[in-house]
Parts: C-alpha cells; sequence; structure tokens
C-alpha cells in the first residue's frame, strides 16, 4: 500500500531517477549520430526552455519526455548506421542494466531503491522505444524508424532518413 513514508520514492522515481534514465537513452542516440558525423540537439522535457548547454536543451517540466532533434544527419548515410542511432538510446539503457547489475553481482555496489528505480525506467524506455508505433504527432518510435529503415519506407518527420 502506497502510504506518506512512500512518498520520497515517489519524488526520487520521477525528478531524479526518470530524468535520468532520459538523458542517458537521449545520449545514446546523440553518441552515435555524432560517431557518424551528425549533428543533433537534445531536449530533455518539454515546455519552455529553461536553459541550454551546447546541443543540451532542458525545459521546463524536465522530468517529462525527452527527444533527438537531427539537425545534420547526412542523407548518405549507410542503413547501418542509421539504425545504429535510432537503437543508440535502448543500447545505452541495456548497457546500464547490464554495468549495474555486474556491480551488484560482484558486490561493488548494494542494491537499493535507486538502482531498482533506474533499472525499471530503463526497460521502460526499451521497451516503449522499440516497439514499433508512429507516436501522435507523427514521428516514429525508434523500433518503427528501423523498421521503415529496414523496408526502406519514408517518413518525413525525421531528416535522418
Amino acid at each position: 500500500m502506497f502510504g506518506f513514508n512512500d512518498l520520497w520514492k515517489f519524488f526520487l522515481s520521477f525528478f531524479l531517477v526518470l530524468p535520468l534514465v532520459t538523458i542517458l537513452h537521449q545520449l545514446g542516440h546523440f553518441f552515435f549520430a555524432k560517431l557518424f558525423g551528425g549533428t543533433v540537439n537534445i531536449h530533455i522535457g518539454t515546455g519552455n526552455i529553461l536553459f541550454k548547454v551546447g546541443s543540451f536543451k532542458i525545459r521546463k517540466l524536465y522530468f517529462y519526455d525527452g527527444w533527438c532533434e537531427y539537425i545534420n544527419v547526412s542523407r548518405g548515410t549507410r542503413k547501418i548506421e542509421k539504425i545504429f542511432v535510432y537503437l543508440g538510446g535502448s543500447i545505452f539503457n541495456i548497457s546500464s542494466i547490464l554495468l549495474l547489475n555486474g556491480l551488484i553481482t560482484r558486490e561493488i555496489l548494494e542494491p537499493n531503491i535507486f538502482i531498482y528505480q533506474f533499472t525499471y525506467f530503463s526497460f521502460y524506455f526499451v521497451f516503449f522505444s522499440l516497439f514499433p508505433m508512429n507516436h501522435l504527432n507523427g514521428c516514429p518510435s525508434d523500433g518503427m524508424a528501423v523498421l521503415n529503415i529496414i523496408t526502406n519506407k519514408k517518413f518525413d518527420k525525421n531528416p535522418a532518413n
């Protein structure tokens, strides 16, 4: 049962852990886009921009959502490179789960509520980013974008294609 003693877990989850998982996910996309010569802006949250640090834009509701804005991804980029850009977020999330579990197994880290929530939200991100669907704004999920690349389908909402 959820009680007043659990409120701190709620705040930790939604205002610290979830944004960290979002940042890590977006860094995965950023890493692979940069690796293949792209220019990317990362948006953390939604609403008005609070501040900008380089390619990172932190928005007013920083704990809600996140996305990459692909400014310059070469249209000549090979399919496998585009696939890695779209899968980059999930690759980073899965890698972080494996790293944390490895550190716990080796008894370097103690299991705690932060790691549990981080792992939970990381799995959440991986599942919903790889689930092949188009969002209401017309942009494909990462999984749908990869499927579109593999099947040579065009979509207009992303300059990476």
